[in-house]
């Protein structure tokens, strides 16, 4: 675990693997857990980063309200600490609107895979994710919000690892709402034709917390943007349809690669 500073704020992250550098940038409330399906498959053909946004994990929880704006120079940070030059990032929910503000501020995103997120904070239904990390029941009830109601009923050992993970990492309830209004004031639907990197949007048909023709309209909107939809996935969509994200993930990956290249 390596650790980088913005402004006295200490932020931790861990990398695996060699080749390109694929940075993993978090939804709102949640530590790193939440990309334990997807790190270790790209790992190998490439450099996996991980890391925990301001508030959640081992990272530092400075006093809030934060701005997306100040969650992406973070990202920035942790990529110079580490020397990455452009990074292809995978980002969930608030991650997405991180991934898309540092694509409009700096040069260093080589291509953006988003999950379940929108060009703006006025849609998603974040109180559904909500939980002290204190209150088992919260945590579990939140964590099948996220869920469609047959992954749940299927995998119910999945959801308990995922509800201890976060008992372990997730965000307090003054740092959920210091994330929670990051998102709530962040809108760049008019400047998505600033976005010019390869951009490929995966969203659940069934996500009750970001709207799936929110994803749409975003990958509508972006100049090299395309749409996928995950049928039946929730919110939690590279959890739930982990082996489909991650094929069509490893693809556009291997895509972008290649493209450097002719």
């Amino acid at each position: 675990m390596a650790t980088a500073t913005n402004g006295g704020v200490s932020l931790h992250y861990q990398t695996d693997g060699d080749g390109e550098t694929v940075a993993f940038v978090g939804d709102a409330g949640y530590g790193a857990w939440q990309w334990g399906w997807q790190h270790a498959v790209v790992a190998g053909p490439f450099e996996s980063l991980v890391y925990d946004h301001r508030g959640v994990g081992r990272s530092d929880v400075p006093d809030g309200p934060y701005t997306v704006g100040e969650l992406a120079q973070d990202l920035e940070v942790v990529l110079a600490d580490h020397g990455v030059r452009k990074a292809h990032l995978v980002a969930a929910g608030l991650g997405g609107m991180v991934a898309l503000q540092t694509a409009l501020s700096s040069n260093r995103v080589a291509s953006l895979t988003l999950l379940a997120t929108a060009a703006t904070g006025a849609e998603p239904e974040l109180d559904s994710l909500r939980a002290d990390p204190r209150d088992h029941d919260a945590l579990r009830r939140t964590t099948e919000a996220g869920l469609s109601e047959a992954f749940v009923d299927r995998h119910p050992d999945v959801v308990d690892r995922i509800v201890a993970w976060r008992a372990d990492e997730d965000a307090s309830p003054a740092a959920w709402e210091a994330q929670a209004a990051a998102v709530e004031g962040f809108d760049v639907s008019d400047r998505l034709y600033e976005v010019t990197v390869p951009t490929l949007v995966l969203h659940g048909t069934a996500d009750s917390v970001w709207p799936v023709e929110s994803g749409r309209e975003l990958a509508d909107e972006l100049p090299r943007g395309t749409f996928e939809a995950v049928d039946g996935a929730a919110h939690l969509v590279g959890v739930e349809a982990s082996k489909d994200v991650n094929d069509r993930l490893l693809a556009f990956l291997e895509e972008q690669a290649d493209a450097e290249y002719l």
